[in-house]
């Protein structure tokens, strides 16, 4: 069972801080699909410039494969100064 969170602003958004998954999309992109087919302000937000993605708490760029007991984080943008 693969886990997907939410943090900041995301969370707001969904709703919803975890959700366990029991059917694991093959890939980050094939995830996304799948979220922004349930909820498609999520979608549009997840796709938004700034929005990084953590697997099992590696920061990954890109299309990347998910394992069935993968952890996926979401990240909003981060301001910083």
């Amino acid at each position: 069972m693969a886990r997907v969170l939410l943090f900041g602003p995301l969370r707001d958004l969904a709703g919803w801080r975890e959700r366990d998954l029991d059917e694991v999309p093959a890939t980050l992109n094939a995830l996304r699909e799948l979220l922004a087919a349930e909820d498609p302000e999520l979608g549009l937000a997840l796709a938004g410039p700034g929005v990084q993605v953590a697997l099992d708490q590696a920061i990954v760029r890109g299309n990347a494969a998910l394992h069935p007991r993968a952890e996926v984080a979401f990240l909003p943008p981060m301001s910083g100064g």
